[in-house]
């Protein structure tokens, strides 16, 4: 097989398991109507908030529609009928989100007995509606987030500091909804599942405390960076965590391990034998590229066409100033390390994010081969410069290895596909 088509095959492993996560056809799977209700709000946030909201109008008779919002990023707002859309920015908060999460806030205390705030969940939510305690101002809320995502945070790690700082997250929003009914679906961008992290959990009861949110920080060597308002707040704020309105249903309707499923499918599709490998994927990126490298040199391929695929979030602990992301550095990563260890046989690597957007670029992720490091040598590239300033993207970009999706209205976090030919 050609390497073009390789690559190919890669590219149409990744698109099946962003398939899986579709958001509109998840919310049409699992939004039964129920129309006892005197009312149906939409209260929509995430990357798939669009379409997760497009499905449930479609399913709500005009005249039980209430209020409805749909808060997602930038790059994913598109007009939905019957539903006020509104972009803001991710991963970091902005002006916009703010007054999205405000006009959340109105709906869900303004919600009656007998109605019902449909509340949909997907990835990035956190970000897009940011409303911090009063003692904190959004500016010292951005400046927070930005240190966790510099300092190699894991999103478990953000999201605990995210609730124990906001008016919604940490289940805050589900009891504000009370004595409506909330009932919300979910599509999961992180690992394992727990619907308390997800989105930081707004309808969710938090088990996470203030004491947590201040030995992630100081473990992570930001405490004294972060603003004198959050240090005083997290000090000073009671551990009683509030519990859960029994108002408040959850559902799950999509993920990464689903997302992981299709990957796996469409694959043994193509006639490959898969290996599910270390799922979930965690760790640091480029550590985790190497360790990747060295477990396939080690291991004695059977079959001429094998696939090793697996999904998860890794980290960066950023050490430069250049631009790129998770997915894209472990790519860069993956294409040194292979030269370094001499991989041999045909191989393309994948990894990419089921957003589409890796970091701070217009990129997915990356998708290498073994010819990679020279295409990028051939442009006057130094692949290990430019990854030692955290600019994969740049580095990707100089051999044509960027893998460009564009938004894809859904998030379910990251997919890695390892495709090896033996002959």
């Amino acid at each position: 097989m050609n390497l073009e088509m390789l690559r190919q095959n890669a590219n149409q492993i990744f698109q099946a398991g962003i398939a899986a996560a579709n958001p509109y056809d998840a919310v049409k799977q699992h939004f039964v109507l129920d129309e006892n209700y005197s009312k149906i709000h939409i209260v929509a946030f995430g990357k798939a908030a669009c379409a997760m909201a497009n499905a449930a109008q479609e399913l709500i008779p005009a005249n039980l529609l209430g209020e409805a919002i749909a808060v997602t990023n930038y790059e994913n707002v598109v007009t939905v009928k019957n539903i006020e859309v509104i972009g803001a920015s991710h991963p970091l908060p902005d002006s916009a989100g703010f007054e999205a999460a405000k006009r959340i806030d109105k709906i869900a205390t303004n919600a009656n007995a007998g109605e019902l705030v449909l509340v949909l969940i997907s990835g990035g939510g956190s970000a897009l509606i940011p409303y911090p305690v009063d003692s904190i101002t959004l500016e010292e809320k951005i400046a927070t987030t930005n240190l966790l995502l510099s300092c190699g945070a894991t999103i478990h790690e953000i999201n605990c500091i995210r609730k124990q700082l906001s008016q919604l997250k940490g289940g805050h929003l589900g009891n504000k909804i009370a004595p409506a009914k909330c009932h919300a679906l979910i599509l999961s961008d992180v690992l394992g599942d727990d619907l308390s992290v997800i989105a930081s959990g707004t309808t969710v009861t938090d088990e996470s405390t203030f004491a947590e949110a201040i030995t992630i920080l100081k473990s992570k060597n930001v405490w004294d960076n972060a603003p004198q308002s959050v240090q005083n707040y997290l000090e000073k704020a009671m551990l009683e965590t509030p519990k859960m309105s029994e108002n408040v249903t959850n559902t799950l309707i999509g993920s990464n391990a689903m997302s992981v499923e299709a990957a796996v499918k469409a694959a043994q599709l193509l006639g490959y034998e898969v290996i599910l490998h270390d799922y979930p994927l965690s760790g640091e990126a480029r550590d985790v590229a190497e360790e990747f490298v060295l477990m396939v040199k080690n291991r004695h391929l059977q079959n001429e066409k094998t696939a090793f695929i697996t999904g998860g979030e890794t980290t960066v602990t950023l050490r430069g100033n250049g631009r790129g992301g998770r997915n894209q550095e472990m790519t860069v990563a993956f294409a040194i390390a292979a030269e370094k260890y001499g991989l041999k046989n045909e191989w393309v690597f994948l990894s990419g994010g089921t957003d589409g957007i890796d970091g701070v670029s217009p990129a997915a992720g990356g998708i290498v081969d073994a010819g990679t490091l020279q295409r990028m040598k051939n442009t006057g590239v130094n692949p290990a410069e430019l990854l030692k300033n955290n600019d994969s993207y740049h580095a990707l970009k100089s051999s044509n290895d960027l893998l460009m999706t564009g938004a894809t209205g859904t998030n379910v976090a990251d997919l890695q596909i390892l495709l090896i030919h033996t002959k």
